[in-house]
This record gives C-alpha cells, structure tokens and sequence, in this order.
C-alpha cells in the first residue's frame, strides 16, 4: 500500500551550488498525490512543481526540475533518494529556495527524519513501473541501462583517474532497506579540480569539506576520510535509485550504470516511456510489495547508529 509520513519534518540548510540559506519542510499528502515541490518565495506564478521525469531540465552537476511557469527546484537527487528508500509515496515539499538543503551531503539525514517521523499507510495500492525489455542510451563511454528483474537492483561503475577513488565497482538488490544500510549515509564526491572549476563559475558556493568528500590525487581532503571504502560508487548507486524515482512510481528492473550521472538517468526513462513495448504500469501485489525499497525498515538500519554501535 501507499504511505506519507505521519507528521510534517523540516530542514533547514544550504544550498550545494547556490550558497543560499534554505528551509524546507517536508508534509504529508493524500494517496495518488505523488510528490510535489511547492515554492513558497514565488508569488506572481504557479509555485507547484512536479517530482517527475518529464519536468526535469538539462543540468550537468545535479537533477533540476521545473514548471511550465519557468519555476524550478534543484538539487533533489538526494530527498528523492531518500523518499524513495523510505517508501513515501505521496508528499508536499514546501521549501523557500530554488536548491533542496545540501545538509551532510549525504541521504541519511532525511532518511533519520522520515524514520523518526514514522509513515502512515493509505488505503490505495502502489502501482511499479516493470521493465518488460532491455532499454539503453550512451554518450562516449558513458552507458545507462535497464532491462527486466523482480525487483529494483542498481550495478554501478565508476573509473576515475585519482589514484583515490580509482576505478569501483557495486551491485546491490534494493529490497529490504538495503539502500538505508547500505548507501544512504555515502556522501557527494568531487576532486579538487572539480571544486576549483566550479568555483571559477560560480558554482559550488554552499560546497565545503563536511558536506562532500574532496579527493585531490592519492588523498581524501576531507577531514574523517571515507565512510566506506568505495563510498563514490556507492552515493552514485544513491543517486541513481533517486533519478529512477523521478518515473513516476517504483521501478522493477535492474539500472546499470558506468560513468553515468543525472542526464543519462534522466535520458534513459525518457527512453523507456518513449517505448510502450518496453515497460507496464502494474498493482503491487504483496509479493512485489514485498521488495520494494523501504519495506521493513527501521531506526536500526540508519548507518550512523550502526557506526556508533560498533
């Protein structure tokens, strides 16, 4: 069955790329209501905006999406990630900025707030989005992937020149809340490089060493090192199951990516619903419901309790 959280949760932050303070609060909604994102600093137009794939518009560094009234939130791979791996169905994101809260730089602050909210079940069924044929798009070397599978699984390669990171590689079943286990705590990543480039353009402002992982070479800038030791691969993996959310619905299928980012994700489902023989929209029946990503989980699975526990 669908579910909204049983009470509203707030954040308050930064935005990765702008710089700009934020407030977001996260309320629930009615069944079929899906998630939306409403503006409320926009008065004079349509402040509502759709958490869906045909809203979002071309953006290299993150998932942007808009309003046919030009009104655009950005930077929503990890709520929707989150969201996602909580099994939320249905939300209204009201939030003061055009960028979601960059917080840790990770997923696992929303998915600490969703648990500790708890989520309340609906009386409608969730309808998934089955992957019926192989469906792919490339640019270069870069490839993005779905084809059939019972459930959601995400195999994700990365390649990086910088000796620390490397080339990593991780293939993950999302059933069961293994994304909260096991990705959700995996931070943003970005070589020095990039952060100098970015910052040349005006990007990157809210960006600092405690909400993203910095490589330079053979080392990791950031103070405390890695959570995981591939945790690159494992936070495209995040970003990936949140993109993939953007369909509407569950997806089953198995996504693989190598070197893939937001625009391909994007790409690809745009690629599978251009395609009426290659995907069904179908009821979740209690054993399809069963491995959908969020069912069973609990305050136990959040990484950082885990860490503390060791």
């Amino acid at each position: 069955m669908q579910n909204t959280l049983k009470s509203a949760v707030t954040f308050v932050g930064v935005g990765l790329h702008t710089g700009a303070p934020v407030r977001m609060t996260v309320r629930p909604a009615s069944a079929n209501h899906g998630i939306w994102f409403r503006r409320t600093d926009v008065t004079d137009r349509s402040a509502l905006v759709p958490a869906i794939w045909s809203a979002v518009t071309p953006s290299r560094l993150c998932t942007v999406v808009e309003n046919a009234a030009g009104v655009s939130v950005s930077t929503i791979e990890h709520l929707m990630a989150a969201l996602a791996g909580c099994a939320i169905h249905n939300a209204l994101i009201e939030i003061d900025g055009p960028e979601v809260p960059i917080l840790d730089g990770s997923a696992e602050p929303f998915v600490s707030a969703f648990i500790a909210r708890g989520l309340q079940e609906q009386a409608a069924e969730v309808r998934a989005i089955r992957v019926l044929k192989p469906v792919e798009v490339r640019e270069g070397e870069a490839v993005a992937r779905l084809e059939p599978a019972d459930m959601l699984e995400i195999d994700f390669r990365i390649d990086f020149a910088e000796a620390a990171i490397g080339t990593q590689e991780r293939r993950l079943s999302l059933a069961n809340g293994a994304f909260v286990r096991e990705l959700s705590d995996s931070r943003t990543f970005c070589r020095q490089s990039d952060v100098d480039m970015m910052r040349e353009k005006g990007l990157a402002l809210g960006g600092t060493l405690e909400n993203a992982v910095v490589f330079d070479g053979d080392r990791v800038v950031s103070p405390g090192g890695l959570r995981h030791a591939d945790e690159p691969v494992r936070h495209k993996m995040l970003d990936a199951l949140g993109d993939l959310s953007l369909a509407g619905g569950p997806v089953l299928g198995r996504y693989t990516g190598l070197r893939a980012g937001h625009a391909m994700t994007n790409r690809l489902l745009r690629a599978l619903f251009a395609d009426p023989e290659a995907f069904r929209m179908e009821g979740c029946g209690a054993w399809v419901g069963a491995k959908l990503p969020g069912v069973g989980v609990h305050r136990g699975d959040l990484p950082s309790r885990r860490r503390a526990a060791a």
